[in-house]
């Protein structure tokens, strides 16, 4: 029997917006992969599924018991692990039991899971949550450690439905790896929302919700992705074909327009000349109206059956825009240094001890990029590499990226910054709320004239009135677009730009969009980010590796990175 059965499902949000519209569900065992662009629903579907929400319209049963891992997971700092868990009362009744307070309610509570805690532990354990213990309190978590927190409280549950909503999200590439493991072990049903490509191709089929239908794509979404594309070369095969056979209607009704106009005006000349009798000639002039009237509408209806087709046609193809832009004012020299860092400590903490360097296309051993204790990061950039920094959570990405921009000052060191960088910060509060799109690209180019900032905006899809928007309006794709089209069109044009989990909140369109949209920039790149694939596709030439560990320090314990490299860039001086 299937899991999961939604029969007529309407919702609409508390603005007014309808966002499913009788929509049909059924999902059965295995792990499905819910995909669509941001605003489609998916999230929306996930909560009315887990009760959260109730619809407007239509039903839901779902059969056997139900988990649900939220994007947003709200964790108190002084909550006990074991509360998160959701096993204290499971706990505190099998303490009591071995304490010798035997009754009949600690028993129920128990029920069949006398090992919660050694399982608890285990999958704690499993997760690289460990360190925690279930009696601590949970303190301060990262948000990856908050969703590893979560999914092993659902998992623990053993539920026969689980529903997991962005659960990459804010997750390094280890913890991702610890992810990616359950979901191969879950054994029952698994419905997934989420933009990570690598996760999507773990499921069996893949779902994606679009003007309120879903489509079903059997295999993961690298076969999903093929299928599409078969499907969309078919589509825009009927297109052409479905214009051609427009443009032949179009004619042939043209000449017999031209051919029905022949013939009136014959029967004009030979009513006047009366060469046959008047009562002749009227009925063959009405005939003739009769004949070219049907004529004139079989042809007019061949037309417009062509049109729609050509209509149906071209609604089979998808309007997802990419951004094509080419910003040659970006671009630097290849040999030029763009961005230089000297013996740098960094705040908060976050203090890397070294940074260990990788090229794409190979590793090799190279020299302490850092002081004689190795507690410092020495860093040079030149022309229009492309660099990814990664590492764990905590390791001082973000903290770097800060420093290099200036919003942080360093605790000791130099950073050269010859050429203008900019920053999109995963935040993404650069722009005013309360003005439009154009206005606060304005803010960043002030010379630009308002004609030529609308031009560059309709390159990131910002064209007409959509430019005219205020940015407090948009959705989340659509502030990222915004956001980064101030950056890449500011002037000057920024010749460094720093990313920070770009892709974090994006759907895979956006990605796609972020994608070509980069394709066009000239400039030097450091981007944070754990999704390889996107790192793989913008052309990165070398990784920075950020490793966090614990030090002595007099002042007291702090995180830093270990900053010892392990090889050098392609480039013999950098």
């Amino acid at each position: 029997m299937p899991a999961v059965v939604c029969t007529g499902l309407d919702y609409t949000w508390p603005d007014g917006v309808p966002v499913l519209a009788g929509l049909d569900f059924v999902v059965g065992a295995g792990c499905t992969g819910l995909i669509g662009r941001n605003g489609s629903g998916k999230s929306t579907l996930l909560r009315l599924i887990a009760g959260e929400l109730t619809p407007e319209a239509g039903r839901i049963r779902v059969e056997g018991t139900l988990g649900y891992l939220p994007q947003q997971l709200p964790l108190a700092a002084e909550l006990p692990v074991d509360v998160a868990l959701g096993i204290a009362d499971k706990r505190a009744a099998l303490h009591a039991i071995e304490r010798g307070e035997v009754s009949d309610e600690n028993y129920a509570v128990i029920g069949d899971d006398w090992d919660v805690e050694e399982r608890a532990v285990a999958e704690l354990d499993r997760l690289g949550l460990g360190h925690l213990g279930l009696d601590r309190r949970i303190g301060e978590l990262s948000g990856g450690e908050g969703v590893l927190l979560g999914l092993a409280g659902q998992l623990l549950r053993r539920p026969d439905v689980l529903l997991l909503d962005e659960p990459t999200n804010n997750l390094d590439s280890v913890a991702r790896e610890r992810l990616y493991r359950s979901v191969t072990e879950f054994r029952g049903t698994l419905v997934l929302v989420s933009h990570d490509r690598t996760l999507l191709d773990l499921v069996d089929r893949v779902a994606e919700l679009r003007d309120h239908e879903v489509t079903w794509f059997g295999g993961n979404y690298s076969e999903y992705e093929e299928a599409l594309a078969v499907a969309q070369e078919a589509a825009e095969r009927d297109v052409r074909v479905a214009e051609a056979d427009l443009r032949r209607q179009r004619r042939e009704l043209a000449d017999t327009q031209v051919k029905l106009a022949r013939r009136k005006r014959f029967g004009d000349k030979m009513f006047e000349i009366k060469r046959e009798p008047r009562a002749v000639m009227r009925v063959r002039k009405r005939t003739a109206q009769v004949s070219a009237g049907r004529l004139r509408t079989e042809h007019e209806g061949k037309v417009e059956a062509a049109r729609e087709r050509l209509s149906a046609a071209e609604l089979a193809v998808r309007d997802d825009d990419e951004i094509r832009v080419d910003l040659p004012a970006t671009e630097v020299p290849a040999g030029r240094t763009v961005l230089t860092l000297m013996d740098v400590l960094l705040q908060h903490g976050a203090a890397p001890g070294g940074i260990a360097e990788r090229e794409r296309e190979g590793e090799r051993e190279g020299e302490d990029g850092g002081g004689p204790d190795g507690a410092r990061i020495g860093l040079e950039l030149r022309g229009p590499e492309r660099v990814a920094l990664v590492g764990p959570n905590g390791s001082g990405k973000t903290t770097l990226l800060r420093t290099v921009v200036g919003e942080l000052a360093p605790l000791a060191g130099e950073v050269h910054r010859p050429v203008p960088v900019r920053y999109l910060p995963q935040r993404l509060d650069l722009l005013d709320e309360e003005l439009s799109v154009v206005a606060n690209a304005a803010r960043f180019a002030p010379q630009a004239t308002e004609n030529a900032l609308r031009a560059r905006l309709a390159r990131f899809l910002f064209r007409g009135a959509r430019a005219d928007q205020p940015v407090g309006t948009l959705s989340g794709g659509e502030r990222f677009r915004a956001t980064l089209a101030a950056l890449m069109l500011a002037e000057p044009a920024p010749q460094v730009l720093l990313l920070d989990e770009p892709t974090n909140n994006l759907d895979l369109a956006g990605v796609r969009q972020l994608t070509t949209a980069l394709a066009g920039y000239r400039g030097a790149l450091i981007v944070v980010s754990h999704d390889q694939r996107f790192l793989d596709e913008i052309g990165i030439d070398r990784e920075v590796r950020m490793e966090r560990m614990e030090r002595i320090d007099p002042m007291g314990p702090t995180a830093c990175a270990d900053v010892s490299p392990s090889a050098t860039s392609s480039s013999p001086e950098a």
